[in-house]
């Protein structure tokens, strides 16, 4: 199993930079992320919508296919509970003033630290950055 963030799942539906490596990476392992994603990979197409970089039957047909692909399993959703929520301030309390870390990464990273992982797959270079804070080895296939 491996444990991906958002920039990752997105390319599972949109012809970014990557996708290929990213799906053949996908293809190969179960895929994990924390649950908000399931909010943040909608918004995301929606976003490649709006920018016009995809039409509206090309929006719908993605949409469809994510609400198939997470009705099928092809994701393992980690919850985020209110234990789990109260404890993320301690990440930020103990991250020197140089970091940079937003409150969807922590999500992420927190999650992937809390059930074991030893590395987390993204193209973003703040998420990347942040993983080692919380004991984490960044991953990415994508090579622009």
């Amino acid at each position: 199993m491996i444990y991906c963030d958002t920039s990752y799942l997105v390319r599972l539906y949109l012809d970014d930079a990557g996708c290929e490596a990213v799906r053949d990476l996908c293809r190969e392992h179960l895929v994990a992320s924390a649950e908000h994603a399931r909010v943040e990979l909608p918004a995301a197409l929606h976003r490649a919508h709006r920018e016009k970089r995809l039409s509206a039957s090309a929006f719908a047909a993605q949409m469809a296919q994510f609400d198939e692909d997470d009705a099928s399993g092809a994701f393992f959703w980690y919850p985020l509970t209110s234990d789990f929520l109260a404890g993320l301030s301690g990440h930020f309390a103990r991250l020197p003033p140089t970091a940079f870390l937003r409150a969807a990464d922590a999500l992420h990273l927190a999650c992937a630290a809390k059930h074991g992982f030893i590395e987390v797959w993204s193209n973003d270079k703040h998420f990347l950055a942040a993983a080692p804070f919380l004991g984490l080895k960044g991953r990415n296939v994508v090579r622009i």
